[in-house]
């Protein structure tokens, strides 16, 4: 019975909770015009893991958790002497094929010039047996001479086609070696910031394990849920404003970017229109990537705000919605 009362208690509290959070989002609602629907949420940046693509052992991590990287920028590097042992092989791989096709190419030469001498001599011997001053069977002797060197020559060509071929996949080995080797080095594959260091020199990774976790300073947004029929006249490109509790006179221009196809936090099936209503869908507010490159080393994830999405077949904001993004100056005048 004690365990029963303890799980009413405790639903009793999440229903009062639910209620209480879609009270405050109406309560909110009404100092707004109908044409514009807000939300609160937090600022958050797409977040990208930095991972070794081979298993090995971690070399160095050249990066602190907080540091601004740009893309290309290295970040760690793992360690590769069994590659370069193994690139040195293939080096030597390469450079033996290669010694075969210059073996191949004189061979050629010399059973070429093999092959003409035979020819001259048996049309010598077509003549002489002419005037029989050689015997038929000599001539036979010139033909067969002349076509074991054809047949040396067609050998000699075979060996040079191989050698080539030989080159190639020995090139290509070491082409796989060199991807690898380079692969070894991890780079931030675009500007934003460190996160998380996740691992540490010396220690060995699997295939795929993350090294560092970073964040996309340039997509930046924050996610909000509305009800039904604000969602519905939510669509993607339309204008937003959002407002940081940090910094409640700045008024920061955005854009919806994503509208959920389903609804979030309540029951699959709702009968009546009133319940209807309350069936809430997340709208992802994005701020203007080129804004954010102006203020790079102002954006700050986490913080919690106030978002205000402008709704279809409308376009006038209220002077209150002015966007007010300040500059470094000023940003240090209010901190003071």
């Amino acid at each position: 019975m004690k365990s029963l009362r303890a799980v009413l208690i405790v639903l009793v509290v999440i229903v009062a909770a639910a209620a209480g959070g879609y009270a405050y989002w109406q309560a909110q609602q009404s100092d707004l015009p109908d044409y514009i629907a807000s939300g609160n949420g937090r600022i958050e940046a797409e977040e990208v893991r930095v991972a070794t693509k081979y298993a090995g052992r971690v070399e160095e991590v050249l990066v602190e958790e907080g540091d601004q990287v740009t893309r290309g920028q290295v970040l760690a590097r793992m360690d590769t002497a069994e590659l370069m042992a193994s690139r040195a092989r293939a080096r030597a791989e390469v450079a033996s094929a290669e010694q075969g096709i210059a073996e191949a190419e004189a061979q050629i030469i010399q059973r070429e010039s093999e092959l003409s001498f035979a020819e001259q001599q048996l049309s010598r011997a077509e003549e002489l047996v002419k005037n029989n001053n050689i015997s038929r069977q000599e001539v036979d002797q010139r033909r067969a001479d002349r076509d074991i060197a054809r047949a040396a020559l067609s050998a000699a060509k075979a060996r040079l086609t191989s050698s080539r071929l030989n080159v190639a996949a020995a090139s290509a080995a070491l082409d796989g070696i060199e991807v690898q080797i380079d692969d070894s080095v991890l780079r931030a594959p675009r500007d934003g910031r460190v996160q998380y260091r996740l691992a540490e020199p010396g220690e060995v990774l699997a295939g795929g394990g993350p090294v560092i976790t970073m964040i996309d300073l340039t997509d930046v947004y924050m996610n909000v849920f509305l009800p039904t029929r604000q969602a519905g006249l939510a669509f993607v490109g339309n204008e937003a404003r959002i407002v940081l509790d940090a910094a409640p006179d700045f008024v920061i221009p955005a854009k919806v970017s994503f509208v959920a196809d389903d609804a979030q936090f309540t029951p699959r099936e709702v009968e009546t229109r009133a319940e209807r209503d309350k069936l809430m869908f997340r709208v992802k507010v994005r701020i203007d990537p080129e804004l954010l490159a102006e203020h790079i080393k102002r954006v700050k994830t986490g913080l919690p705000g106030e978002a205000y999405v402008m709704l279809a077949d409308h376009d006038n904001w209220p002077d209150a919605f002015t966007p007010n993004v300040p500059d470094d100056a000023t940003l240090r005048q209010n901190t003071q």
